[in-house]
């Protein structure tokens, strides 16, 4: 073994390649948008795809070809493409981690949008990940509520959480065997 291997540190590139399934990030991204045009209108056409995704039509094609294949989407003539129950499965999947993350990071960085951020970190958050930021959600509503959630908290170098006046003890990962 070498120690590469032993380290457990690799390039993106490297862990992209580990990645379990077929489905890339490109196409998260066209599944993503596919089931979220069908919810609204019913069915996406491969124009109306390479717009929202701002791509060429014969993009959208090749990569609607390669969901098809998968069993993601059902492509029919004119255009139409409609998700199959499995692609609704990851799909519903992909739309849920892209809200809780809109969410999550509009929360944290007290803004409205966050789409350009999301749509670069999302493919990397794995599902126990958005579990736990989605859990996180109440208590980052609550704190940005607050009059003024920058200066009420404050972490000492001890690791104790300050709020004006009272100390709690800052809450510890756990710890991996």
């Amino acid at each position: 073994m070498d120690n590469r291997e032993q380290s457990g540190f690799y390039t993106l590139k490297g862990y992209q390649l580990q990645q379990n399934g077929p489905v890339t990030e490109a196409m998260e991204d066209y599944l993503e948008m596919i089931c979220r045009r069908a919810k609204k209108d019913g069915v996406v056409r491969i124009s109306a795809l390479a717009r929202e995704l701002h791509v060429r039509p014969s993009s959208s094609s090749k990569m609607v070809a390669q969901l098809r294949e998968l069993g993601y989407v059902q492509f029919e003539k004119y255009g139409l493409i409609r998700p199959t129950a499995a692609g609704w499965a990851l799909g519903d999947y992909l739309l849920e981690r892209h809200r809780t993350l809109q969410t999550f990071f509009c929360l944290v960085n007290g803004t409205s949008d966050e789409l350009k951020l999301v749509e670069q970190l999302e493919h990397y958050i794995d599902r126990r990940t958005l579990e736990n930021l989605r859990a996180l959600l109440p208590l980052l509503r609550h704190w940005r509520a607050s009059p003024s959630p920058k200066e009420t908290w404050q972490e000492t170098e001890q690791g104790e959480v300050t709020q004006q006046g009272a100390t709690a003890q800052a809450p510890q990962p756990p710890e991996t065997t």
